[in-house]
């Protein structure tokens, strides 16, 4: 065997470009753009785009939007579909919810924002997760238990989410849950008609059935101790949700019988309680569960109060239920809704409040609250309000604009906490537990925390908290330690997990002086190619634009129910696309940061220097090399790259 000099090695390791008493700086620009040779030649550069960076959950949107739009091609013997759901659910678990339900941060973020409307990601996540269920697709059970415990407590988006990743990683996972049924806010916030009940079923199925241990009816602090969780388990996630709604900060408010929080509200018809208000009712929010109070309260109706067991406040807190005979008779209710800012600056998504509007429900914006008026029984026959301006978040009111609105229910959504009744300890004095960035429950090493409880938003922002956690409680219990976050923290796509499905991988590398520099000829990495997608976001103006023509969004269809034939109407409002709308749609994506195959470098560069890569060796991203001998670092390449993907690096 030849002997490897020290000498040898150490001219190999410490090769430098300057050498000392080097301190002029020099600008290479004449000579890269007009010798016959260059420094500069193209480099592929992995950047997220902005909807993933806009996606709180973290789905790879690019990814399986190149799936559906047949760029990224699927494993032999492999629909698109399953294998867009595949990649779908390494970040989110529930894309037949998420897709309906979900605001849609994503699409607010979308590049192609800057061309025309953005493309629908939501209603391909919506077909994609339908058509997961009517196939009957299954998660993967762990190959191997790790002989570690976690407790997860709540089963709404936030726990079932840390409960999903943790057990993909081989977790014996328990999720205790207060209520009988899982899903949380999902099932116990949210009207069925907008998510239907065997739709969640079956996303919250598909998780217990990796093998997650459930037990319902079980509040922790009261059926179980903090400390026996704490002896019995290496972690604990806590996804507790707020079930706990905010009073009006108005005089009158307090311990008045018929005023309730929304999510009361929602959480007694949810559960089959609440079968009609009575007289009528008054909402103040301006988001969307606001928005789901008046509607549903407009399509249970209004029947005439027979008994003061009757009372609607004895059926929303559990006292009673309404007797569905009774209510057999009701007529239509009036419902008004009130929001500080104006009705086109509402919360709520737009296409709710349209909704709202075609229901015959009465949207007043820029109003305040100022009292609750009563009755001589102390009961609410009203609210004393004001119209206001906003000043930030802080409604500020226009004297002289007094009113009165009149209701015999009165109904508060703005704003919710978490009910920590016997874990006071988590409890930052404010209804929240604090986390870190790493979701962890500071000062407190075992214990993890996301979804509501920690800030209430989105329930696309508490399935991400569980993401994150997993991830975490992961490192911890191999390392002992947390790490920080990436700078974007989402699922990315990746080339060398591509490389390895597709049977393209690097070869192993040996290291020897010779190879300690880089060279285009070894076999043992990917060439020219830089992952930057968890540090940078892609924006618009890296973008060649004028690529894109205008191609109009294919919009899902809508179920509109007006006024007159709201009652008792609770039928799906949401229709999915079709199989060839949704490939369409999918094909409106830019796939900003990832090549999406177009040939632009191909054809437009004048020296025939970037070139196919034969197709045996040719999978996702590694759709074009360049010629080295032949490049002359012109940037025409760079220029006409419609995602971005091309950037010209310096080289040798």
């Amino acid at each position: 065997m030849a002997k490897i000099t020290a000498k040898a090695t150490t001219e190999g390791m410490n090769f430098r470009r300057y050498k000392d008493g080097d301190f002029t700086q020099h600008s290479w620009q004449e000579e890269i753009f007009q010798a016959g040779w260059s420094h500069k030649c193209p480099t592929y550069v992995l950047r997220t785009p902005p909807c993933s960076a806009s996606c709180p959950s973290g789905h790879d949107i690019r990814g399986w939007l190149d799936i559906a739009r047949g760029v990224e091609k699927p494993t032999e013997g492999v629909v698109w579909q399953e294998y867009a759901f595949r990649r779908m659910t390494e970040a989110n678990p529930f894309p037949a919810i998420m897709g309906r339900v979900c605001p849609a941060p994503c699409e607010a973020g979308c590049n192609r924002n800057m061309v025309e409307e953005h493309v629908g990601i939501n209603s391909v996540e919506h077909y994609v997760g339908d058509w997961a269920i009517a196939n009957g697709l299954s998660f993967t059970k762990p190959e191997a238990e790790n002989g570690r415990k976690v407790a997860v407590i709540g089963g709404g988006p936030a726990g079932l989410s840390a409960a999903y990743h943790l057990r993909k990683r081989g977790y014996a996972v328990t999720v205790f849950e207060e209520k009988p049924e899982l899903g949380g806010f999902m099932r116990y916030g949210i009207p069925g008609y907008r998510v239907p009940r065997d739709t969640l079923d079956a996303e919250c199925q598909r998780i217990t059935d990796m093998g997650v241990a459930v037990k319902t009816n079980c509040r922790v602090g009261k059926d179980v101790t903090v400390a026996q969780l704490e002896k019995d388990f290496d972690a604990i996630f806590w996804g507790v949700g707020t079930h706990s709604g905010r009073g009006l900060p108005i005089p009158g408010w307090k311990d008045t019988p018929n005023c309730v929080s929304g999510v009361a509200f929602l959480k007694a018809f949810n559960e089959g309680r609440l079968q009609a208000v009575t007289g009528k009712i008054i909402v103040v929010g301006g988001g969307d569960t606001s928005i789901d109070v008046a509607s549903v309260a407009r399509r249970l109706g209004h029947i005439d109060e027979v008994s003061k067991q009757d009372r609607i406040e004895h059926v929303i807190f559990g006292e009673t239920a309404h007797d569905v005979a009774k209510t057999a008779k009701r007529e239509g209710c009036k419902a008004v809704l009130t929001s500080l800012f104006p009705v086109d600056k509402m919360m709520a998504a737009e296409r709710e409040v349209e909704d709202a509007k075609r229901e015959g429900i009465d949207i007043q914006g820029g109003v305040m609250p100022l009292e609750v008026l009563k009755d001589a029984d102390g009961r609410a026959t009203g609210l004393k309000m004001c119209k206001c301006t906003m000043d930030g978040m802080t409604p500020v009111p226009v004297a002289g604009t007094e009113f009165t609105l009149e209701g015999d229910l009165i109904v508060a959504a703005i704003g919710q906490s978490g009910d920590l009744a016997g874990l006071e300890d988590l409890d930052n004095g404010k209804g929240f537990i604090n986390a870190d960035k790493a979701m962890r429950v500071p000062g407190r090493p075992k214990h993890w925390v996301g979804g509501d409880v920690v800030r209430p938003h989105l329930l696309t922002t508490a399935i991400g908290h569980g993401r994150v956690a997993a991830s975490s409680i992961d490192e911890f219990l191999n390392t002992g330690e947390v790490g920080k976050r990436p700078k974007v923290d989402v699922h990315y796509w990746n080339l060398l997990n591509k490389l390895r499905e597709t049977k393209l991988e690097p070869e192993k590398f040996e290291p020897k002086p010779e190879t300690l520099r880089g060279t285009s000829d070894a076999k043992f990495a990917v060439h020219n190619f830089e992952d930057r997608a968890a540090n940078e976001v892609i924006p618009h103006d890296e973008l060649f634009l004028g690529h894109f023509t205008q191609v109009p969004r294919n919009h899902r269809g809508e179920i509109h129910i007006g006024a007159d034939e709201v009652i008792g109407n609770f039928t799906e409002r949401l229709l999915k696309l079709g199989d060839k709308e949704v490939v369409d749609e999918a094909k409106r994506c830019m796939s900003c940061g990832l090549c999406f195959e177009c040939d632009n470098c191909v054809v437009f560069c004048p020296q025939t220097a970037v070139q196919r890569t034969p197709k045996n060796q040719r999978t996702t991203g590694r759709y074009v090399y360049t010629e080295y001998s032949k490049c002359i670092g012109c940037h025409i390449c760079q220029d006409v790259c419609p995602t971005g993907y091309i950037q010209m690096g310096l080289g040798e």
